[in-house]
């Protein structure tokens, strides 16, 4: 408990110190002002970094939404009475660790927790959210997304007759490169959302997006999202099956023809001359 409470107290006072300092420049030594935190207040035991990591994760778990298949639409909205700016910008982190081959999501989940921390007590700072694609791999596929990765959104306010103007949408993938550490991923993140890079990206405005896209706009997407989930579920062998089945079908129709239906009149014979 002393050191969790240590921990939650240093967060806040590592990231709003030193205002003169730069934020990029803030990200890199947070994590060695919170270590040595706990580590003076604890100095008999020695403390490893899973504890940092546990805190950084406590701290995103309370300041980031959760969506799912069934809130999302309801999360990712602008507060029609604020005040300006008329847009809400989120950042949402895609995640999962079976989802991630190679472990790609491990240092990037870590990377994640560390700046919603560091930025969750920033004021300006983006709205946060999260999609486990482990547990909801029909949502993830009904995006066509994939773990690791960042969702940008700008979510303009209704205007005075109630509606909405199109959202702009980014994507990001974290996967490359594939020996990122989690200091590396800490600093793309950050360059990303504080340097505002994602800007550099064009917006997305495909079949897929999640207000626009023509999936969505038809009821498809759910639908498409279980189809997809089912062909990730069956066995690597099954569509080899499937399409051995096929081709062999096809081919013996090929090679034997029907034979022609009883009661067909034959071809007349010739004429005699």
């Amino acid at each position: 408990m002393r050191v969790s409470s240590t921990l939650l107290l240093a967060l806040p006072a590592a990231a709003v110190a030193q205002d003169q300092v730069p934020l990029l420049d803030k990200a890199k030594s947070f994590w060695g002002k919170i270590t040595n935190a706990v580590t003076s207040a604890v100095p008999a035991v020695p403390i490893a970094s899973s504890p940092v990591e546990a805190g950084a994760a406590k701290v995103a778990e309370k300041v980031q939404q959760r969506l799912t298949m069934e809130n999302w639409r309801e999360v990712l909205t602008a507060d029609p009475t604020a005040s300006p700016p008329t847009t809400q910008d989120w950042v949402v982190y895609i995640g999962g660790d079976e989802t991630c081959f190679g472990g790609f999501c491990t240092n990037a989940t870590q990377a994640w927790n560390q700046t919603v921390a560091l930025l969750s007590v920033k004021p300006n700072s983006p709205n946060f959210g999260f999609i486990d694609c482990d547990a909801e791999p029909v949502f993830c596929n009904s995006w066509s997304i994939g773990a690791p990765a960042l969702y940008f959104f700008n979510i303009p306010k209704p205007l005075p007759d109630q509606s909405a103007p199109a959202p702009t949408a980014r994507y990001i993938s974290l996967r490359r490169p594939a020996n990122a550490t989690v200091a590396d991923q800490t600093e793309r993140i950050m360059k990303l959302v504080v340097g505002k890079e994602y800007e550099q990206t064009p917006p997305y405005e495909g079949h897929w997006h999640p207000f626009t896209g023509t999936l969505h706009q038809y009821g498809l997407a759910v639908p498409v999202g279980y189809i997809l989930y089912g062909f990730n579920k069956m066995p690597s062998w099954a569509p080899m099956v499937l399409i051995s089945f096929l081709s062999r079908s096809f081919m013996n129709k090929r090679m034997n023809p029907q034979p022609q239906q009883q009661g067909r009149a034959a071809p007349a014979a010739p004429a005699a001359r």
